[in-house]
């Protein structure tokens, strides 16, 4: 008998809920910054900061497609991944691949610096400022703010980058990776070796969440 495609589970539910919720965080702070709704992006922020602590810590005690050492491909695994792209047919890895590993990296890094300069700066007359805007003099909050502005234009284009491998991911790899980033799962020929199902352990989510909200509180207490 000839055994058909199989699904088997990649993503736990937490990270595809991180990943859902921060595209639309991102969204919302680029409207609101463009509409000149100051408050709800400074909440926004606020949110922000909450959602990447839990990612960090998902990133060292979750699953192992979560977790951030398997984000760092070794030059030779990178390598021979990008030479397998021309010899078909395409074996998509459990997680991320190595090009999507590097991927995910510098945008959750670039996000990290963009929240986190954001949280210091100051505008131009000094009316405004992020959560932690009062702890830093007016330059160097000014200083924030354009590096905030700076670094978003290079957010923005990782993510165009990100956008574009997606589409050619599927187009031309026939591989669909937003559909595996909704449903958790992926289609592939046959059961891999060595493969473990993804689980969230509800104790380990619980812990991560909590960090989160800590984090949110503390920012909240000192610059509220």
């Amino acid at each position: 008998m000839v055994q058909g495609p199989i699904r088997i589970r990649v993503w736990d539910w937490t990270i595809r809920l991180f990943h859902w919720v921060l595209v639309v965080l991102i969204a919302a702070m680029w409207w609101t910054a463009e509409q000149g709704y100051m408050g709800w992006h400074k909440w926004l922020g606020l949110g922000l900061v909450g959602l990447l602590t839990y990612r960090i810590v998902w990133g060292v005690i979750g699953p192992e497609t979560a977790r951030f050492l398997s984000l760092f491909p070794a030059p030779r695994r990178l390598f021979n991944y990008v030479a397998s792209l021309r010899s078909p047919p395409y074996v998509p890895s459990i997680g991320h691949n190595p090009l999507g590993s590097l991927s995910v990296l510098a945008l959750l890094s670039v996000i990290v610096l963009q929240v986190g300069s954001g949280l210091f700066a100051v505008d131009v007359d000094g009316l405004f400022s992020g959560w932690l805007g009062r702890y830093v003099s007016f330059d160097l909050g000014r200083m924030f703010a354009e590096f905030h502005e700076t670094i978003f234009n290079l957010l923005v284009a990782l993510i165009g980058l990100h956008v574009i491998a997606i589409v050619a991911y599927f187009l031309i790899l026939k591989t669909n990776l937003v559909g595996a980033m909704i449903t958790g799962q992926q289609l592939r020929d046959s059961q891999p070796d060595k493969y473990e199902p993804v689980e969230a352990s509800p104790f380990r989510v619980i812990v991560s969440a909590l960090v989160g909200l800590s984090a949110v509180w503390l920012i909240f207490s000192f610059g509220g």
